[in-house]
């Protein structure tokens, strides 16, 4: 699948980090990380949009966040997609060889992500500086983790329904998921010779119960989204889990669960030193009904920003108020907010 060197795939690239040392001792054998391009660094290396990847996201779907005539442009912008280890594109259960595959996939962090990601950026891409980090969900907190790790690197950021760590009520959430999939008997400790389908589908039930709100329900609006019933949407998330290796999600929401900016030797575990430590401008967005990253823990986490503020967009649409087609304005309530950042 990789190849050797930097590979362009059919629209990726590779790059090789070698042997990586993980946070947790472990090393990541033969590691790579898969990104995309778009735009050019300009002369004074001052344009670059850095967009890591959400839980079920990958480079081609960040694209929806950008465009030409949006606030971010590749017209204007250097723009790098990167994904996350466990993705299934970068280094990932489900596509490393050997004593590493499968459930023994070593266990990465946000902060081994980022370090990844500015080796990428700092080795093979010429980048010392990036204008903006942005992203929704897990890319948002590592929009957090890089203006915490590399603070004299990042001029901005900009994360959308996420956070600086992850609140106990999410990691809940994230443990009931992982035991439905888990409890399937096919899925054998990670040792599945067959895709776990009934957890995969019990995972997929679950998850649409968080990722939308009471209201999103109450009112009906997945007949927005072309369903004609709950149940309707709910096969819908069950066949799109169906499609994702069970070890690969497992792999990402444990770097989820252990979400925690101040979890590096700089800070030794003081949260409130680490958010004190940024030095880039930050706008926070939070969904109102969100059920998992919640704004009142983004409050928290602005009142120990030096140059931060957060805004609260009020919509029915949950967590997957961000995601492509289902509310118009809050893409235009985005890049308002990335245009006060970037231009």
């Amino acid at each position: 699948m990789f190849g050797g060197g930097i590979t362009v795939t059919t629209d990726c690239y590779y790059f090789e980090l070698g042997d990586f040392d993980l946070q947790s001792g472990e090393t990541l054998s033969d590691a790579k990380l898969a990104y995309q391009t778009y735009g050019r660094l300009n002369r004074k290396k001052n344009n670059v949009v850095l967009l890591p990847t959400f839980y079920t996201g990958s480079h081609s779907r960040n694209e929806g966040f950008f465009g030409v005539g949006r606030a971010i442009d590749p017209a204007k912008h250097f723009i790098v997609s990167v994904n996350m280890f466990g993705n299934g594109i970068s280094s990932s259960p489900s596509n490393t060889t050997g004593d590493q595959q499968g459930p023994n996939f070593p266990s990465v962090t946000l902060f081994d992500n980022v370090r990844a990601q500015h080796q990428l950026l700092t080795t093979k891409l010429d980048v010392n500086q990036v204008a903006l980090v942005t992203g929704w969900s897990m890319a948002g907190c590592q929009s957090f983790q890089w203006a915490a790790q590399y603070p004299d690197m990042v001029t901005s950021i900009l994360p959308f329904c996420a956070s600086a760590k992850t609140a106990e009520h999410n990691w809940v959430f994230l443990e009931g998921v992982k035991a439905a999939l888990t409890a399937d008997s096919v899925y054998d400790n990670g040792n599945y010779q067959t895709p776990p389908e009934k957890g995969l589908k019990a995972f997929g039930r679950i998850y649409a119960g968080w990722a939308f709100s009471q209201t999103f329900y109450r009112e009906q609006l997945y007949k927005a989204m072309g369903f004609d019933s709950a149940e309707a949407l709910l096969q819908d998330w069950e066949q799109d889990h169906l499609s994702w290796d069970a070890n690969d999600l497992l792999c990402k929401l444990a770097s989820w669960q252990a979400g925690d900016i101040s979890q590096q030797s700089a800070y030794n575990g003081d949260f409130s030193k680490a958010l004190s430590s940024i030095k880039a401008r930050c706008i926070i967005i939070a969904c109102d009904n969100d059920l998992y990253f919640r704004p009142e823990d983004n409050q928290i986490e602005v009142q120990q920003l030096a140059n931060g503020e957060l805004r609260v967009y009020e919509s029915p649409w949950g967590h997957c108020v961000a995601s492509q087609g289902n509310d118009p304005e809050f893409q235009r309530y985005l890049d308002a907010a990335i245009s006060e950042l970037i231009d």
